[in-house]
C-alpha cells in the first residue's frame, strides 16, 4: 500500500488498471524494462529493498505489500549506487505483481451457527412464494442523508463543480431524509419512502402500508401472503417486540398475512435490496447536492438499469415518536406465529 501522496500522483498519471492494459509494449514500460535488464545490479538492489520492506499475509502467501512508495524506493537504490527514476520503479513494481489497491471490506464481523440453515430456509420460502404468485419483498433503510448545501461523495459531468459548505456541520443542514426501500424481487421494481423524522419500526410499517395499498395490491390482486426479507437489526429488528407489535397492527389493517424471514446476523449484505436496488439509487445520486427534498425525490426516481429496474418514490411527512415501549399484555399473549425452525428469525403475522 502506497501513501496518499503517491496515490494522488498515480491518479494524475492514470490508474493502475488503465496503465496495465497497455502492457509491456507501451513506450514507457518498454524503456523501463530495457533499463533494468541492462543493469543487473539495479534489479538486485531493487529486490533487496523490496525484500527488507515488504510484508505479506500469513494465510495467503501470494498477497504481499510494501510500505515504501516508488519515490522512496528510487531514493534507496540511488544511495546504493544505482540511480533510477520513480516511474521506472513503478513499472517494475507492476511487473513484480504489486499495484495500488484500497482496503476491501469483505470480512464478516462474526458468524451465526445457524447461518446456513437460515439461508436454506429463505431459499425454500422464496421458491414457494414465487410458485404461488405471492410477492417477495426485500426491505431495508438506506443511510440517513442531510439536506442542504453539504458535501456528498461522487463525481458528475458538469461544466463547473457544485458548491457546498467547507464544513459538514449538522447544524447547517436544513433537514434530514431517511430512505426506506422496498424491492420486489419478481417484478424487479424498487420503491423508496422518504421519511423526514426518525427510523422507527412504526416508520418501517407505515412505509410498507403505503406501498401495499397503492402499488403492491394492484400488482398482486390475488395474493394470499407477503414474504418480507429483512435484516436482523434496525427498525425491523428480529429481537424487538416493538416491530412485531407494529407488524401485527399493519396486518390487521391490510387484511393479509405477512411472513417475515430475517437474514442472520452479519449477513445484511445478502439481502437482495442491498445488491439489486440500493447501489443503483446511490449511483443516481452520487456527486449531487441534496439541497431540497424535491431534488432528492427527483434523483432517486432516476435509479434504473438496462435490465428493467424502475424506481418510484414517495415522501412520508409524519413525525415518529422515539422511545416507545410495548404493553405487557402484548408480550404475555403475543399473537405472532413463530415457526418451529429457527423461530427467532422466521414468523408470521395473520389478520385478526
Amino acid at each position: 500500500m502506497f501513501d496518499a501522496h503517491h496515490r494522488t500522483r498515480g491518479e494524475r498519471t492514470g490508474s493502475t488498471s488503465q496503465r496495465s492494459r497497455s502492457g509491456a509494449s507501451s513506450p514507457t514500460r518498454w524503456r523501463s524494462k530495457k533499463k533494468i535488464e541492462a543493469e543487473p545490479q539495479l534489479e538486485q538492489n531493487l529486490k533487496s529493498v523490496l525484500e527488507v520492506r515488504t510484508a505479506g499475509d500469513p494465510d495467503e502467501e501470494e498477497v504481499v505489500w510494501t510500505e515504501f512508495s516508488p519515490s522512496q524506493i528510487a531514493e534507496k537504490v540511488a544511495e546504493m549506487g544505482t540511480p533510477v527514476s520513480p516511474q521506472v520503479v513503478r513499472d517494475w513494481l507492476e511487473d513484480e505483481g504489486l499495484a495500488l489497491h484500497k482496503i476491501a471490506k469483505v470480512l464478516a464481523g462474526g458468524q451465526s451457527p445457524d447461518r446456513d440453515a437460515q439461508f436454506q430456509r429463505i431459499a425454500t420460502l422464496k421458491a414457494e412464494y414465487f410458485d404461488a404468485g405471492n410477492p417477495v419483498l426485500s426491505l431495508d433503510t438506506k443511510a440517513k442523508e442531510r439536506l442542504g448545501q453539504l458535501y456528498r461523495k461522487g463525481r458528475v459531468w458538469t461544466q463547473q463543480a457544485f458548491q457546498a459548505f467547507d464544513h459538514d456541520f449538522p447544524s447547517w443542514a436544513t433537514g434530514v431524509v431517511i430512505p426506506h426501500g422496498i424491492y420486489d424481487l419478481a417484478r424487479n421494481r424498487g420503491h423508496i419512502n422518504v421519511g423526514l423524522s426518525h427510523d422507527t419500526s412504526q416508520f418501517a410499517c407505515d412505509s410498507l402500508r403505503w406501498y401495499w395499498k397503492r402499488i403492491g395490491q394492484r400488482c398482486y390482486p390475488d395474493a394470499t401472503s407477503i414474504l418480507l426479507l429483512c435484516d436482523c437489526g434496525g427498525s425491523n429488528s428480529a429481537n424487538q417486540y416493538l416491530f412485531k407489535h407494529d407488524l401485527q397492527a399493519l396486518v390487521d389493517d391490510l387484511g393479509i398475512e405477512i411472513r417475515v424471514a430475517h437474514y442472520p446476523s452479519y449477513c445484511s449484505k445478502y439481502n437482495p435490496i442491498e445488491r439489486r436496488f440500493f447501489p443503483h439509487v446511490g449511483r443516481a445520486c452520487q456527486g449531487l447536492l441534496f439541497d431540497t427534498l424535491a431534488t432528492v425525490v427527483r434523483l432517486m426516481r432516476n435509479a434504473s438499469t438496462r435490465t428493467g429496474l424502475k424506481t418510484t418514490v414517495n415522501v412520508i411527512r409524519r413525525v415518529y415518536e422515539t422511545g416507545r415501549h410495548v404493553a405487557e399484555d402484548f408480550k404475555a399473549s403475543i399473537p405472532i406465529l413463530f415457526d418451529d425452525l429457527l423461530p427467532k428469525w422466521n414468523y408470521r403475522a395473520v389478520p385478526h
